[in-house]
């Protein structure tokens, strides 16, 4: 019988590998929260003692790092999209699906600044799609840095209730309904909050702008072309900006 990747269970030291110990954390953080990962707790859940997981991963922070990686890893990468905006989308969206298994996730990846070999595969497929989808390389750099997390399928909220107090969101909310934040009073009037529907919103949003900045950048390119090819064109002549000052 198979063991269940939601209990304990004990396996020999030389059966230890990197990714077992990985796994383990991940189970760990699935049930009690990132926070509860140590070594010390890694070894009670995979029956060994601590020190023997030092064979396999230096220390804590390499743990947390393995475990951006082997999520990272199973993002689904396959793209269902037609163009460069369908297989973007489709993979931010597949990201995200996976990455609501792991609530713990979005905060771990984001705190994580080690650039680590899944990372730089995880880009380079990124920047393979914009190229194929004739962006410029310059608007192809603003394209990733505008995109950044979404990516990986998780965002910042400005307002994270998931780390306020009950007793807390009760007092903003009541200081809410004296008047105290009128403005903000008048704009929850008739508004449905969903993360998911909020992620879809702003993804669509930026690749609706994206694709027309890549529009209004062939426009120019063609311009500057045909205005470099006109037999009236007078010699040192100002040539055209061929970089919309949209997307400088």
């Amino acid at each position: 019988m198979q063991p269940s990747d939601h209990y304990t269970y004990s396996v020999s030291r030389t059966a230890l590998t990197r990714e077992r110990v990985i796994r383990a954390a991940i189970r760990v953080a699935d049930r009690e929260g990132v926070e509860a990962v140590s070594m010390r707790r890694l070894g009670k859940e995979l029956g060994v003692e601590a020190m023997s997981l030092y064979n396999h991963v230096s220390g804590k922070d390499d743990v947390l790092d393995g475990m951006v990686d082997l999520l990272v890893r199973e993002i689904a990468r396959e793209s269902t999209g037609d163009d460069w905006r369908g297989r973007i989308r489709s993979r931010a969206v597949a990201a995200r699906a996976h990455m609501k298994r792991h609530r713990w996730a979005a905060a771990l990846l984001t705190s994580r600044t080690r650039m680590s070999e899944t990372l730089w595969q995880f880009w380079d497929s990124v920047l393979a799609i914009f190229q194929e989808g004739a962006f410029p390389n310059e608007l192809t750099h603003h394209a990733v840095h505008l995109l950044g997390a979404r990516l990986f399928g998780v965002t910042e909220d400005v307002f994270d209730e998931a780390g306020m107090k009950p007793s807390d969101a009760a007092r903003l909310l009541r200081q809410v309904e004296l008047g105290r934040y009128p403005a903000i009073a008048r704009g929850l009037g008739g508004v449905r909050h969903d993360d998911d529907d909020e992620f879809v919103f702003g993804l669509d949003l930026i690749l609706d702008g994206l694709e027309s900045a890549r529009r209004a950048f062939d426009g120019l390119t063609v311009s500057a072309a045909s205005a470099a090819a006109s037999p009236g064109r007078q010699s040192g002549a100002p040539s055209r900006r061929t970089t919309p000052t949209s997307v400088r």
